[in-house]
């Protein structure tokens, strides 16, 4: 028993403030979710809609629409299949594979609130840090 709390009390705050801290909120979905077509474009290319879908586990009316969204971002190129002229074939562009090389952007939000820390908080919070991770 530590002071007034045990460690498995401990251990519940601590999972609930991590919790508050490191919330998985829209933005970082629609990154992770983005990222993920890419992805799969990019194991498949040149990879058609229905391969994708598959790939990701969405409809490919859903997928149609990212991928809208990723050709309007510059991010992938969609060009007729010579093969099959009713289908189309899917490439990543140099800014889609650049972006796929850059880490994701998860922990912004974090980020964030760790920066208004004071220096001693700063330090605290590393020291903290250090003892968990042993």
């Amino acid at each position: 028993m530590l002071g007034n709390i045990s460690p498995a009390g401990l251990a519940a705050r601590f999972a609930n403030l991590s919790q508050k801290w490191v919330a998985d909120g829209p933005a970082e979905r629609a990154d992770r979710a983005r990222r993920k077509m890419l992805s799969a474009i990019a194991e498949a290319e040149p990879a058609t809609l229905n391969q994708i879908a598959k790939s990701v586990g969405r409809g490919a009316p859903a997928v149609s629409r990212s991928v809208d969204s990723l050709v309007r971002s510059g991010l992938v190129e969609r060009t007729q299949d010579p093969d099959n002229r009713r289908r189309l074939a899917l490439r990543l562009t140099k800014a889609g594979r650049d972006e796929l090389t850059h880490a994701p952007k998860a922990g912004e939000g974090l980020r964030m609130k760790i920066e208004r820390l004071a220096q001693s908080e700063l330090r605290a919070v590393e020291r903290a840090i250090e003892i968990l991770e042993r």
